[in-house]
């Protein structure tokens, strides 16, 4: 009897699948029934090959500690540097202008003032080289500047103070 019991059971659990496979056979029938099908196969490999970059948590930026610098500590930010850094004085103020490497940084217009103290050059609105000051010497104390110079001097010190973060102080090299 228990046969018997095995058998049938099992009989019902084959017309219970054949009856599933037929009606999915019948589903898939209906031209309908297909486009709803690959539309949603492209939904879902849409989705899982999705090119779109995964958002990532913003970091901190770098803090910068205000602090004095004499002309020779200048020197290695010029961009150069593996930090590729660039601050720049600008009538007694260090502006870190790393932002605006195309201008100050290695092969730009202004590069020559990167790492130095750039304020007679701007002042006279000369960016070449025999504008800089010897950093081993004093500060150039600007005092043979027209009254024009020094509003120009003015106004490149307040774009900076616009565009750039001020990061310390000029110092003569002796102070240090």
């Amino acid at each position: 009897m228990s046969t018997q019991r095995t058998i049938h059971m099992l009989m019902k659990q084959l017309k219970g699948r054949l009856t599933i496979k037929i009606k999915i056979i019948t589903t898939l029938e209906n031209p309908v029934n297909w486009a709803l099908l690959a539309i949603l196969a492209y939904v879902v490999r849409s989705y899982a090959k999705s090119n779109k970059p995964i958002a990532q948590e913003p970091k901190h930026p770098e803090v910068m500690v205000f602090k004095n610098y004499t002309p020779i500590d200048l020197l290695p930010f010029d961009g150069h540097g593996k930090e590729g850094r660039i601050l720049m004085g600008v009538n007694g103020s260090i502006y870190d202008v790393t932002r605006g490497r195309n201008f100050y940084g290695p092969g730009g217009p202004y590069a020559n003032f990167a790492g130095h103290d750039a304020s007679r050059g701007l002042a006279k609105n000369s960016f070449d080289a025999d504008m800089l000051t010897d950093p081993h010497g004093p500060i150039d104390k600007l005092e043979d500047l027209s009254t024009d110079e020094w509003e120009s001097l003015r106004e490149w010190e307040r774009h900076f103070a616009n565009k750039y973060l001020l990061v310390g102080k000029l110092i003569e090299n002796e102070a240090a």
